[in-house]
Parts: C-alpha cells; structure tokens; sequence
C-alpha cells in the first residue's frame, strides 16, 4: 500500500492493534520510571554559602548564583549552563537578557546597564529574557522580586552574576552567557555536570538521603521540580505555576510530587468530613415519579 505509514492507524494517531498490544506489553513488562525527585531551598542556600567562604573559586561562586536563579526562575539547565545536550534550541541567558528594576525618586525605574554596583545590589526585581527556548516561544520574559535576605535572594544572585562580568568581561560584558568565570584569566562556562555535582554534594551534606531522597535521584531538573513545589506548598496557584515555569500543558503537575509528607499534610482529616451531598446528574438516569406515586410528598405550599 504505496503511501500508507504501516504503524499508525488511518485517518489518526493512534497506533495499528497488533503494533498498540506490543508498545503496550513492552511498558507493562519496563519497570516504573524514576524520577528527578526536587531539592528544597536549602540546598542552593547552602551552595551560596558554601561560595562565599574565603578562598571560594570563582567556579563554585558561579554554580552557587546560578543555582539559586534556577531555583526561584524555575529554569531549565539549557537556560542557565553551557549547552552540552541535544537541545539546539534554547539559547542560554546572556548579559544583555538581564533587566534590572530599582527604586528612583521613589518610583519603579529600569537601572541602565551602566548603574552603580549599589543600585544592582539593591535592585528591587530583575527580569530574564528568553531569547528562544525549546518549546518555540521567543522572547520571553521572567520576573522575580527580591525576597528580603541580603543574601538568599534570586535578584541580587542575578545582581551578583552581572557584577561579575562587568569586572571581568570588559566592553564586552553583555554578550556573555551568565555561566562565563576565569580562572587565571582564561575564560570558562558552567557546565550542567558543575551543577549536577554541586546539588549531589549539597544534599549529601545535608542529610537528603535521611530524608528518603537518595543522591542518585538529584539532578539539574531537581531545581526546577523543587522550586514549582515550593511554590505549590506554599499555596500558590496552578496557573502561577505553569506561567512562571513557561509550560504550555499540563506536565508542570507531574513536578509537584505527591510523595513528600508535606503534599498530603491534613488531608485525612478534611476527608473524614461528611458533605451529605446530593447527586444532581442522578436527575438524567433515574426517574422518581413511580417512586413517590401514592406517597404524601411535601411542596413549600404545603408546609406552609
């Protein structure tokens, strides 16, 4: 049959019997797919930390920043690290797709690229731009505030990754990746490896494995998945979710993990309430006239 695909149905997607009841046996006899379990806050606190201890490289200040940006931005590795995947998409954040806001004369002003290391510092929010990404969007743009902490904070982590290569990028300074460092002037990229090992030695220390969340199980989409379910324990919505994290679908849910003790926390005691609900759809499928033929049946009128 001279243009006809012998694997999918015709006129559909759907696969034809024979070759469905195979893909079907095959994922029934696959054994369950272990997930990127997420990270908590800690983790990219204690990477920060960890790089401002004197003596720190300016590799380990790196990976600290851009870990906590990728926390609270909800980033892919691809947006933040030098490319070493198959995605040949996503374009990684540079100088330039950095927006700084900050208070002047008591109003909400964009800094110039040119502002004073004090007006980066105290920057109130700072804006990422995704030049293109994976899923096709262009020119998307991020938001957070700052938090609060003088150091713990996704702004001044974007303050500081800024700061950074104007001391040391030059003229040039804006049309480097965020992930650029020196050492002893040769320049470098943060690597998704740099990142995967930084979280395994951060959770290792403190104490994940206790916590039923083994190291073989952290990875670089373990901030991601951690910072949307920080964001779910904390009570915000599904749809803050999904618009911080740019999710097109529903698949941002399967990173909210229904394995963490806190995600089910109270609920057994909400269920244990009785609603006595009524069915309303009963209406359509079951008929009651029979039923109450014969019986003294009480309108408002009558009890009146």
């Amino acid at each position: 049959m001279c243009g006809v695909n012998p694997v999918k149905a015709q006129g559909g997607d759907k696969f034809v019997p024979r070759v469905a009841q195979t893909l079907d046996g095959m994922r029934k006899e696959d054994g369950p797919v272990l997930k990127k379990l997420p990270v908590e806050v800690d983790v990219v606190e204690y990477l920060v930390k960890m790089a401002m201890l004197p003596g720190a490289m300016d590799l380990a200040q790196a990976v600290g920043d851009l870990s906590m940006i990728a926390f609270y931005y909800l980033l892919r590795s691809v947006e933040y690290t030098t490319r070493t995947g198959r995605d040949k998409q996503t374009v990684e954040f540079h100088g330039k797709d950095v927006v700084m806001f900050g208070k002047r004369k008591g109003k909400l002003r964009q800094l110039p690229r040119n502002a004073s290391a004090r007006e980066i510092m105290n920057a109130t929010s700072a804006t990422l731009r995704l030049r293109n990404q994976k899923n096709g969007w262009h020119g998307v743009c991020i938001n957070h505030e700052a938090n609060g902490d003088e150091v713990f904070c996704p702004t001044k982590a974007v303050g500081r990754r800024i700061l950074y290569l104007r001391e040391h990028g030059g003229k040039n300074w804006m049309n480097l990746p965020l992930s650029t460092y020196w050492i002893k002037g040769k320049k470098k990229h943060v690597t998704d490896k740099d990142i995967r090992a930084a979280l395994k030695g951060a959770a290792e220390a403190l104490g994940y494995p206790d916590r039923g969340i083994p190291i073989e199980r952290i990875d670089t989409h373990s901030l991601r998945c951690g910072g949307a379910n920080a964001l779910s324990l904390a009570g915000w919505s599904d749809r803050h979710i999904q618009k911080l994290g740019r999710w097109r679908g529903e698949t941002f849910k399967e990173y909210i993990r229904e394995q963490l003790s806190t995600f089910s926390e109270g609920m057994s005691r909400s269920m244990k309430k009785s609603f006595g609900f009524v069915n309303v759809e009963g209406g359509a499928y079951y008929d009651v006239t029979n039923t109450v033929l014969g019986m003294e049946y009480e309108t408002g009128a009558a009890a009146a």
